[in-house]
């Protein structure tokens, strides 16, 4: 039986399983309906979506023919978006997108107007599809504060989270505490001690697999790269990316980049997915189909008016 959508006060809601705001479910350091108790069990291979960047706004800053356009050219590429994943068969388990949610940064023009905007088209999604929105920089300014972040979390959601579906754990991670924290240190700290509980507990919770989710990655191409300003400083990523494999994490998911990178730690793979709004490399607007198996996570980058409409779970290459 498919769940009543209602909207109440510009918000979205699904029926009594979700009877909570589409951009108010990640609260508590979890995410409403999506716990151990009620999915905490594999029951076999599923997909989901994972787009970044959103980034309302980004075009027409970036091109200078485009300067008058607003962000009409992103609003379209979400509903491209949508459109796909509210076909997709089997139904995706949810929705995330990596950060940069709009273009505008905390307190300047436009802002309100993004975000507004933003959450108009996502109501659209299926209202069986979970929508998990994870911060980026622009989401939280470049160095984050104390009210950039309650704003944030106000609006969207928190800013760190767990949550599991289909007996996988899953981890979003507040990426801008790893690039500037200077102004948040205390909120930092808390962050890393619930992450360590986070991952001590994933090791004796019996999870299928366990996966991270955040905006900057940790390395583009190689973990052994210097420092640029699309990753993370090299000594602390080197120190965090054995602990998360040590951890037993299997794969990291970030956007930031607005191209396709990624590359492995070990057997652990990170996966850095170009922009659903403005890319900067070669491969279109699009997102990423990610199918979780018995014994592996494989997942394809697909341009918008290329997402199909039924995914496979198996993996391709076998």
């Amino acid at each position: 039986m498919r769940l009543e959508v209602k909207v109440s006060h510009g918000l979205h809601y699904q029926g009594d399983a979700m009877a909570v705001p589409l951009f108010q479910r990640a609260r508590n350091r979890g995410y409403h309906g999506l716990d151990k108790a009620t999915e905490g069990e594999w029951k076999g291979p599923f997909c989901f979506i994972q787009g970044a960047d959103t980034q309302y706004g980004m075009i027409a800053d970036f091109f200078t023919e485009k300067a008058d356009t607003g962000w009409q050219e992103e609003i379209e590429l979400t509903r491209k978006a949508i459109a796909a994943a509210n076909k997709m068969t089997p139904r995706p388990k949810f929705f995330i997108v990596c950060g940069d949610l709009v273009n505008a940064f905390p307190g300047t023009e436009g802002r309100e107007e993004q975000e507004k905007d933003l959450k108009r088209e996502f109501m659209n999604l299926d209202s069986e599809i979970p929508l998990v929105c994870v911060c980026g920089n622009h989401d939280l300014g470049n160095t984050p504060t104390r009210q950039t972040v309650a704003n944030y979390v106000d609006k969207f959601g928190d800013d760190y989270f767990s949550f599991w579906v289909g007996g996988v754990k899953f981890i979003v991670l507040n990426s801008q505490f790893y690039e500037d924290p200077s102004q948040v240190m205390e909120l930092k700290e808390k962050q890393d001690q619930w992450l360590d509980e986070q991952l001590a507990g994933a090791q004796t919770s019996g999870c299928k697999h366990l996966v991270i989710f955040q905006h900057i990655p940790w390395f583009l191409e190689d973990p052994n790269e210097g420092k640029d300003y699309f990753n993370i400083e090299k000594e602390l990523r080197l120190k965090m990316l054995e602990k998360f494999k040590s951890a037993g994490v299997r794969t990291i998911f970030c956007g930031h980049y607005h191209r396709n990178a990624g590359g492995f730690y070990g057997d652990m793979e990170e996966v850095v997915t170009s922009a659903m709004g403005c890319p900067l490399g070669e491969a279109k607007s699009g997102l990423r189909v990610v199918r979780i198996l018995d014994n592996s996570i494989t997942h394809d980058y697909y341009a918008m008016d290329d997402i199909p409409e039924r995914v496979t779970l198996s993996n391709p290459s076998l």
